[in-house]
């Protein structure tokens, strides 16, 4: 059974990027009802289980698997000021 809420609750979809209402007395799909962290919310006073359940594996063995690939920002250059920004010969 799906837990359902006690209150109505504003979340915002992060699909969509879009306020979403929850109903009192209704079980929110999980993706939203994680974003509902107050227990108060709830009837019974506890968050639900919005773990998601573990894939199964296809027995290929490689395929998804591999972590992805973290993307890093270019460095920035430095703020400082140099002799040529200052307008001065270095003498």
């Amino acid at each position: 059974m799906a837990a359902k809420l006690a209150a109505a609750v504003y979340v915002t979809d992060p699909d969509t990027n879009q306020t979403v209402i929850l109903e009192a007395g209704t079980s929110p799909e999980a993706r939203l009802a994680a974003l509902v962290t107050n227990p108060a919310a709830w009837e019974d006073g506890k968050l639900p289980d919005t773990t998601p359940a573990e894939p199964t594996p296809t027995g290929d063995g490689d395929a998804d698997t591999e972590p992805a690939a973290r993307k890093t920002a270019a460095k920035k250059p430095a703020r400082g000021r140099t002799t040529a920004a200052e307008g001065t010969s270095g003498q």
